[in-house]
């Protein structure tokens, strides 16, 4: 019977006559028997396996190189070993497929970055087979937590005709024949030729659409991929990448926050349920002492909420020294808001209620004119992780923040629409996947965390 090796180091096959699939590690042999060890991925264990030299094909062991793909049949039993809970004592080995001896993951230490050029084999280490199936636990574990509080997933669009931000960093997506393209009268392409008949981009978020139907069924969440153009080659940006955006009808900014809350400790305890021998060595290998520790302690802690006109007053009393300006109607960055979850609050924070002028003109303005409700849920260790708002769901408050920006309301027609036909209190946030991965497996860099990196100068695989 074929087993996985996962099913076999849980003792599933134990004193039976087994099957495997894997991929080799090492090959220690010697005249009498070989030890073989392999992976197939499904355990951040290795399986090792005993060949004597009776078995059939021994003679295949001598030419088996690190990566070659291999079928085991033998006798699976408890192990002698420190680190091994059950081996085969191997009859049959067969060769599946070959490896030459330039194979790029020999048995060596590899740095990550040699690793994110040779992205189509990394997930055969055993860090990448720690990181990706962390991730799928986080996917699952999303879905789950979502489902199980009466969220229905909606597949929002990837193409769009508007620019739900309005930062302008989109892909346009076209069928225009470049060598041939034809202008408005103000140097414009004119778009009327093309696929859609309009100008069209990737989106940046499904926020707008989510809105729509949670209008109509209540509570909605998109998982999906959104595109963003900005030329940022930092540790923390993706041109690609994968967000979560739940959107709650009938909700408060309250509401949202707590639900922000209650989703991000579920995932921290998913992983750890789920994925514990894949944490303790991504942990021990990638992150800084007692990362485990922490995840734990953010599990278990209420998160402080502030305002962000509070949070300005703690980091101008703060006696630190900041590279960045720290005055009213700045944009925090990234030190001030590690500061405030890791030092001053030695917690997550939830900083609410942000000046206007560097928000988007879809979240709800509060009586003073000058904030918004708006919402960051700030972690120790990496900063923002959440951003969120209650939407306005005023149509004249709605238009005349969209005058004030400028902005040109004709393609968003069906968005008004929304606060002409039975409007309501509702609200939602966003969280970008891979920072969400980043977080819990401790890794550093964003390109490590998804299958295949998208950015700058940087489209391979």
């Amino acid at each position: 019977m074929l087993f996985k090796i996962s099913d076999l180091l849980a003792g599933k096959g134990e004193d039976e006559i087994c099957r495997v699939h894997g991929w080799v590690r090492s090959v220690r042999k010697s005249k009498k028997f070989s030890f073989v060890v392999i992976s197939d991925g499904t355990s951040q264990n290795n399986f090792q396996m005993i060949v004597d030299q009776d078995s059939d094909d021994y003679e295949n062991i001598s030419t088996m190189l690190t990566g070659t793909s291999i079928e085991a049949e033998g006798l699976v039993v408890k192990s002698g070993g420190k680190n091994q809970s059950f081996e085969m004592q191997a009859k049959k080995v067969s060769i599946i497929g070959a490896c030459t001896e330039d194979y790029p993951l020999q048995k060596k230490a590899t740095s990550l970055e040699f690793l994110r050029e040779h992205a189509h084999l990394r997930v055969r280490t055993n860090t990448f087979g720690a990181v990706f199936r962390i991730r799928h636990a986080l996917s699952m574990a999303t879905h789950k937590f979502f489902d199980e509080r009466g969220f229905y997933n909606l597949h929002s669009p990837i193409v769009t005709g508007v620019d739900a931000e309005g930062a302008g960093e989109m892909f346009n997506v076209s069928t225009l024949d470049k060598k041939h393209l034809k202008l408005n009268n103000d140097g414009s392409i004119n778009h009327e030729s093309d696929y859609f008949g309009k100008e069209t981009s990737l989106c940046v978020t499904g926020q707008l659409e989510a809105e729509c139907f949670a209008l109509g069924m209540g509570s909605v969440y998109t998982f999906g991929p959104t595109f963003r153009s900005e030329n940022s080659n930092t540790p923390r940006h993706l041109a690609e990448f994968w967000m979560i955006e739940p959107e709650v009808a009938f909700a408060d900014l309250e509401d949202i926050a707590n639900l922000a809350t209650d989703y991000v400790k579920y995932l921290i305890e998913y992983a750890i349920e789920k994925c514990p021998q894949e944490l303790e060595f991504l942990h021990r290998q990638y992150a800084e002492e007692d990362y485990l520790d922490k995840l734990i302690h953010v599990r278990d802690s209420a998160f402080n909420k502030i305002t962000y006109t509070e949070a300005i007053d703690i980091l101008n009393n703060s006696n630190e020294k900041f590279e960045f300006p720290t005055n009213w109607g700045d944009e925090l960055q990234t030190e001030h808001e590690r500061f405030l979850a890791e030092k001053h609050f030695q917690t997550p924070v939830i900083v609410t209620d942000y000046p206007k002028g560097f928000k988007a003109f879809y979240m709800k303005q509060n009586d003073d004119g000058e904030t918004v409700r708006a919402m960051d849920v700030l972690m120790p260790g990496i900063g923002e992780l959440i951003g969120g708002s209650q939407r306005e769901e005023s149509l004249e408050k709605l238009e005349a923040r969209m005058e004030e920006m400028k902005m040109d309301k004709n393609p968003l027609w069906w968005y008004l629409d929304l606060r002409k036909f039975g409007t309501v209190p509702h609200a939602g946030f966003g969280l970008g996947f891979e920072r969400a991965v980043m977080y819990v497996t401790g890794m550093k860099n964003i390109r490590d965390v998804i299958p295949f990196p998208r950015t700058p100068k940087n489209c391979d695989f």
